[in-house]
């Protein structure tokens, strides 16, 4: 069961960034325009980020297993399509149907691991894995597409979705039970504002990577997204059937959880996308020694799934985020020192340990802390709002970095500005580490009144004995 549902979530996670080291392939294969490449990926982002709500929604009220094959079933299509494509309008087509696949597949993932686990050492566990997966999926894909573009060809990064595809359909059916449906009214007025209102936001989010913050495209899209989403929130709260429920919002751990999270993968983000810039373009490394080189941080994204329970029970969660946190700060500002001249060990690759066994356990805990006293019957709607945090600071930390990146000229094609520019952006990226941790400490100091509660109203040891 585990297995199933893992294959398919790293199925999707990957191939958001598989395809990046594939870019000037597809300029020779498919006729793409330099100037159009960044629609490979940003087509796939807005359907996924856009979609995830309504995706999380439908998994409630459908069943959970259902959803989780057709998504699967369409994504092993699309990405069939994307793997024999010609020409670049087919292509481009193709990512936009996995971007969709995904945003319904992927909510029910997490559902189906808490039904599927309901014993919490059993859940605490298949938790850690899922978030390890989460975690490691980006750099999983950077390592992947290096190794097929260079040594047999992009199109085996997206049609080695389909076998894997095949078999999660056949064996779903056996092997993962079916959450049962909830007859209820789908809320389509607060389906097409978040649909609508996440799009606008992801879309002027990517924009503003491209041609500034002060572009009138980016303006109108992004305040657009806040009309709508405000109209959202309005929508919900009169709604019997909502389609986010806004009671999850009210815990501060998961609250926090949301937060924290949209501010680890923003600066997550922006580590896959500069590193490799770094390697290639400085260091001189091809794409495959470029991808292989992710390996430090993958490995010890997936080695947290073995620490964090005991450590927890030690430390406590907060207080384990919180110094998780300052293991990846430490990380990343190792990093920024990197230079010209500088060697990939220790210079690069013990960096990437530390930010890989920061940003792990922190993506761990705040997977848990994000599902923590969410009802079964709300689970695919806590999942989704976990993935759309996730998806969010990607696009958002991206798009703030890449700004900066150009505004101190690092885009200026010199090897010395391209050095200053990454500097200056994982110098900032610390920077949202350390306001994910100042969350944290909000999250302990919260978490800390309930401990002292559940302290006076357990028994004494006199009176247990009586």
């Amino acid at each position: 069961m585990l297995a199933l549902i893992m294959g398919a979530q790293l199925m999707m996670i990957l191939d958001t960034s598989i395809i990046t080291t594939a870019l000037p392939r597809l300029v020779q294969d498919l006729g793409f325009r330099a100037a159009d490449l960044s629609w490979v990926q940003n087509v796939y982002v807005l359907a996924f980020g856009g979609l995830l709500l309504l995706g999380a929604r439908a998994g409630d009220l459908i069943g959970r297993r259902r959803v989780f094959v057709i998504g699967v079933a369409v994504f092993a299509a699309a990405s069939l399509l994307a793997g024999v494509a010609t020409s670049a309008p087919i292509f481009l087509l193709a990512r936009t149907f996995q971007g969709v696949a995904s945003a319904f597949a992927i909510p029910s993932t997490l559902a189906l691991l808490v039904s599927v686990y309901p014993q919490p050492h059993q859940r605490g566990r298949a938790i850690a894995i899922y978030s390890a997966v989460i975690g490691a999926g980006a750099s999983v894909g950077i390592i992947l597409g290096g190794v097929f573009t260079d040594v047999l060809s992009w199109r085996w990064g997206l049609l080695i979705n389909v076998p894997i595809g095949l078999v999660v359909i056949i064996l779903a059916p056996r092997f993962l039970q079916e959450t049962a449906g909830r007859r209820g009214r789908f809320d389509l007025l607060g389906a097409l504002l978040i649909t609508v209102g996440m799009t606008s936001l992801v879309f002027g989010l990517i924009e503003a990577s491209a041609v500034g913050w002060t572009s009138a495209v980016v303006i109108g899209a992004l305040l657009a997204a806040a009309v709508l989403l405000i109209a959202f929130v309005i929508v919900e709260r009169r709604s019997r059937e909502p389609v986010i429920p806004l009671e999850l919002f009210a815990s501060v751990t998961r609250s926090g959880a949301y937060i924290a999270r949209l501010l680890v993968v923003g600066a997550g983000f922006s580590l896959f996308y500069f590193l490799s810039q770094y390697l290639q373009n400085v260091l001189g490394f091809s794409a495959l020694l470029a991808g292989l080189s992710y390996i430090p941080l993958t490995g010890m994204f997936f080695a947290t799934v073995y620490g964090v329970a005991p450590l927890t029970r030690l430390l406590g969660r907060e207080l384990l985020l919180v110094l998780a946190l300052v293991v990846a700060i430490s990380g990343m500002l190792w990093l920024s020192t990197a230079g010209a001249s500088t060697a990939y060990f220790p210079g690069v690759a013990l960096p990437l340990l530390l930010i890989g066994l920061g940003q792990g356990t922190a993506i761990i805990l705040l997977t848990q802390a994000g599902m923590e006293g969410v009802a079964a019957g709300q689970s695919g709607a806590g999942s989704g709002l976990i993935n759309t945090a996730h998806q969010l600071g990607g696009s958002i930390g991206l798009a703030i970095l890449a700004g900066v990146f150009v505004a101190v000229g690092g885009d200026s094609g010199s090897v010395g500005a391209q050095i200053d520019g990454f500097a200056v952006v994982y110098r900032i990226a610390s920077g949202f580490y350390m306001l994910a941790a100042f969350v944290g400490i909000v999250m302990l100091v919260a978490v800390r009144p309930k401990g002292r509660e559940a302290l006076r109203k357990r028994p004494s040891d006199t009176g247990q004995r009586n």
